[in-house]
């Protein structure tokens, strides 16, 4: 019993890692680094690099697009593992109200961050958390099936996304503005249209990144070598991201992220199982369990809650109180103002990620 257990709560750090790095690039820009960056680069050598700190503004993939596809990939792979250690001391019903209350959670806090952000009482969908309510029930629905059906729900879910855009608006389903399918969906639920163009049934394909994370974390913890874990995921990573940047280049269904076309979903998809098989690979097969590592390994561990507090109480206090400590200590010492903003987005940042390591070493860790 005492060698189950120890099997049971073993953590896979890779995962961590991977997890840690996600979380710790979407703080940062709720420090403000990435804006900041931005503008202090602007007409230099480094202003692409900025530039793939901002999501694309239509057709296209920058690396930030790949962000929320990580993270909600991630979950996926979770999942296997978080259940198995749950259903030791659990029954199935008992797992099944922890995910349906979960997912409540989740729910409720993307709408509430909303209100945060408009300062006022709203009622919108976009945020990533409520995407992620909704692809984590999809995927609990269907994680007992065989891989082979899950797979191919996750393409059913593609091919749906296809004909509702192209059913609702055949001559033009992904064109840039309000006469899309999600356009259409967002007036229904929520009486509005987002000006960025994001809409609320993004989580209907996004589910197919949930979906892939837990077949991926299914053949993690399963008994065969590294290598027969690693192949698969080798060839359907590059299979999928390949299918999704030619759906693109044959002007078949464009990569837009903001309303996550299948080609996007798929090269996304395809990306976050390469860049897991390039973790799982460098750190867990090598055992390479470097201390450095663990710098950004503990800001996955309150992933949920460093992301809350980050985009609440860590802008309002942090980053604008911070604003004026920065400019009173370094405005004399001849620093411009995209300088010092950067230098206090980082200091933010700093005190963000000490929370994690704080908590982490007192093994406190906020549940959702």
């Amino acid at each position: 019993m005492s060698q189950l257990a120890a099997n049971v709560s073993k953590r896979l750090f890779s995962l961590d890692v991977f997890r840690g790095l996600t979380m710790f690039l979407l703080v940062a820009e709720a420090a403000g680094f990435h804006h900041s960056f931005t503008e202090m680069t602007e007409s230099t050598m480094f202003s692409g690099l900025a530039h793939q700190l901002q999501h694309h503004p239509w057709n296209g993939l920058r690396f930030w697009d790949l962000i929320q596809p990580f993270f909600m990939f991630i979950v996926g792979v979770a999942m296997p593992f978080s259940l198995r250690k749950r259903l030791v001391s659990q029954t199935k019903g008992q797992v099944t109200n922890h995910i349906l209350r979960r997912c409540f959670l989740l729910f409720a806090f993307g709408v509430l961050l909303h209100c945060v952000y408009s300062h006022a009482l709203v009622w919108e969908l976009w945020n990533v958390l409520v995407q992620l309510a909704f692809t984590i029930l999809i995927a609990y629905a269907i994680m007992k099936l065989p891989h082979r059906t899950q797979i191919a729900i996750s393409i059913a879910l593609l091919v749906l996304t296809e004909i509702l855009y192209r059913v609702y608006n055949p001559e033009s389903p992904y064109a840039q503005g309000h006469n899309s399918f999600g356009s259409w969906v967002d007036m229904l639920t929520m009486g509005k249209i987002n000006e960025g163009y994001w809409v609320f049934v993004n989580f209907i394909p996004t589910a197919a990144h949930t979906i892939w994370g837990v077949i991926c974390g299914q053949t993690l913890l399963n008994h065969k070598s590294h290598k027969e874990k690693l192949k698969p995921f080798l060839i359907w990573g590059a299979a999928i991201s390949v299918l999704g940047f030619a759906m693109d280049w044959l002007n078949i269904t464009p990569i837009i992220k903001r309303i996550a076309t299948s080609s996007f979903t798929l090269a996304s998809g395809g990306i976050a199982i390469l860049t897991l098989t390039f973790f799982y690979w460098a750190i867990d097969v090598k055992n390479n369990h470097s201390k450095w590592l663990k710098i950004f390994a503990v800001v996955g561990t309150n992933s949920i809650f460093i992301y809350l507090f980050a985009e609440t109480v860590g802008v309002q206090w942090f980053r604008d109180f911070g604003m004026i400590w920065s400019n009173g200590l370094l405005s004399p010492l001849g620093l411009s103002e995209p300088l010092i903003a950067v230098l206090n987005s980082l200091f933010v940042l700093f005190i963000f990620w000490y929370i994690t390591y704080f908590l982490d070493k007192h093994k406190v860790y906020f549940k959702v």
